[in-house]
């Protein structure tokens, strides 16, 4: 692509120059721009002689005053005498100020639409004795496009009606997280649990390896890296003091290379089997469980929970229709780089928007596990959704308000059972405010274009639970640091059931 030259040589930029801050003036420099990607410009600037002897002169007589040499009285040393003395000082100040007001002007010229800091080495930079300064830095960069017809698009749009045997299942849900595990002698079977020393293998070569594990019988087991399909059937029967072995395929996005896509071994050392017990719904649990007067509220407040999941359910795949319209024609090359840092902002995102929809522990771990499974792949799509929403953001005006900002936190503490105070300052204290502001800039965005949308009702199945996920990598830690969800210990104090036996 032909490097764009531009040479900030307009003569009215300052209409009056002598009522003007000399030292307020733009500088007169030339940048010229290179695109080498979709994503990435490298830019080279070049600021004239005349400029950095003015930038010079302005910090020599800002010192005048102010500058001691001996045999002077402070503010009454020559000029001449000051420039020869702190020569060195001034030229590093004076550097600095270039460098920061000429990347300041550039961006603002250019018209470039930034989505990372300049990625300058200052040090590598001389201020030279004579000539021009040049000095050279990549810019990574929102892809330019065609904004996608995004009115009238055809929606399907999922809906259920919640039966009472719905809210049973659920109840259950809830009160497991208050029972207790008690140990049991017979064959295991679905929805018990297992407390198993787990290893998994490449041959003779141990991957990884953990002392008892607990974990729950469910047709799927899902790690960071792998899924174990039919674990039910695998599990079936089986007692304390046996071992199952089970070929377990890496995910194709896990963080060791040399395993990805291979088959390892799996091996489950039963320990001991349990069940859960439920607690009774004496009117002293109901009352602890949010001052419920009986039953039948306690069932209600389940209800509206359900509801609120239908809801994220269809935010969810009405958002996913919309975004795969949008980015049909996104074919653009993103950076590894930002790829890379952004699959821990998508991880991030997502935690949030499930815990604000009052999803468990459980099923935010699940999830997770599923997009680190798929983690490239889902964040290359997920910033070509990001950079088309927020151009439509921009078009359209829209942004997060202050109280949008509220709503959205008092949401996620209440279901963390936390101060909204407490959450914020663990956004603020974590960096995830840019997050935040993007998860609510992109839902309007999303709103808007539902709203001129045409819809077609899908009846959606039952969200029975099928799978159990661990926190944990089937083929061991990469060298590289890992992102973690950022579950909170009260959160986090509702992962396994209390175990009292």
């Amino acid at each position: 692509m032909p490097a764009t030259d531009k040479t900030d040589a307009d003569p009215n930029v300052q209409a009056n120059p002598a009522d003007a801050d000399e030292s307020s003036q733009p500088l007169k420099l030339k940048f010229k721009i290179e695109e080498r990607g979709a994503c990435q410009r490298h830019v080279t600037v070049t600021i004239p002689r005349d400029e950095i002897d003015r930038y010079y002169d302005n910090a020599f007589r800002e010192m005048l005053d102010t500058a001691t040499i001996p045999g002077f009285r402070p503010g009454h040393a020559p000029r001449r005498l000051i420039e020869q003395r702190f020569r060195k000082e001034v030229k590093d100040q004076v550097k600095g100020s270039l460098l920061m007001d000429a990347l300041t002007q550039v961006t603002e010229e250019s018209e470039l639409a930034t989505i990372s800091e300049p990625d300058l080495d200052v040090m590598a930079v001389e201020l030279p004795d004579e000539g021009p300064m040049v000095f050279e830095f990549d810019l990574e960069v929102r892809p330019e496009f065609d904004v996608p017809n995004w009115k009238g698009l055809k929606i399907e749009r999922p809906v259920r009606e919640f039966t009472d045997q719905d809210v049973d299942l659920q109840l259950e849900r809830v009160l497991a997280n208050r029972g207790r595990l008690v140990p049991y002698e017979g064959p295991a079977e679905v929805g018990d649990y297992i407390t198993v020393n787990l290893t998994f293998k490449d041959g003779d070569r141990v991957l990884s390896h953990s002392e008892e594990e607990v974990l729950r019988i469910r047709p799927v087991l899902s790690f960071r890296d792998a899924r174990i399909e039919n674990f039910d059937k695998l599990m079936s029967g089986i007692k304390s003091g046996e071992t199952r072995e089970v070929e377990v395929t890496i995910s194709d996005q896990g963080p060791v290379d040399e395993l990805r896509g291979k088959a390892v071994t799996g091996v489950f050392e039963v320990i001991e089997v349990k069940r859960l017990e439920l607690p009774e719904l004496t009117p002293e649990f109901l009352d602890e469980m949010g001052d419920f007067e009986c039953e039948a509220d306690l069932r209600d407040a389940i209800r509206d929970r359900l509801e609120r999941q239908l809801q994220y359910e269809q935010q969810q795949q009405t958002r996913k229709q919309v975004l795969e319209t949008l980015t049909e024609a996104a074919d653009w090359e993103l950076p590894p780089d930002l790829v890379n840092r952004q699959t821990r902002r998508e991880l991030d995102r997502m935690v949030m928007e499930l815990r604000s929809a009052g999803f468990s522990e459980d099923a935010i771990h699940s999830r997770t596990n599923q997009l680190w499974q798929n983690s490239q792949a889902a964040t290359r799509q997920a910033l070509k959704e990001h950079f088309i929403l927020e151009r439509l953001a921009e078009e359209e005006e829209i942004d997060a308000a202050p109280d949008d900002y509220e709503e959205e936190i008092r949401q996620i503490a209440r279901q963390v059972d936390q101060s909204p105070r407490r959450v914020r300052a663990h956004f603020e204290k974590q960096d995830l405010m840019d997050s935040l502001r993007n998860q609510i800039v992109e839902r309007k965005v999303i709103e808007l274009i539902l709203s001129h949308a045409q819809f077609q009702d899908k009846i959606l199945p039952s969200g029975e639970a099928e799978e159990y996920a661990v926190d944990q990598l089937a083929a061991g830690e990469d060298k590289e640091e890992i992102p973690e969800a950022k579950y909170s210990e009260a959160a986090q104090s509702l992962r396994e059931p209390e175990d009292r036996s």
